[in-house]
């Protein structure tokens, strides 16, 4: 999916984010149909990930509890 493809969606960046350009995400949440949606910000125009919401809920659970850590 990419930009094109979408209405125009209201963009958050992740709080990890910096302000160096660092590698950061943002996401959108889909209203109508209930996505959660995910992009690049230093590629706003690029592709975009489309997540089920509570696929999305799942994932972000995941990653609070420490899931995917490397250091496990």
């Amino acid at each position: 999916m990419s930009s094109p493809d979408l209405p125009q969606f209201a963009w958050r960046k992740s709080s990890r984010s910096n302000e160096q350009g660092g590698s950061c995400v943002e996401v959108a949440a889909g209203r109508v149909v209930r996505q959660v949606l995910v992009r690049d910000s230093k590629d706003p125009g690029g592709a975009i990930l489309a997540f089920a919401g509570p696929s999305w809920v799942c994932f972000t659970g995941d990653l609070k509890r420490g899931r995917y850590d490397s250091a496990r």
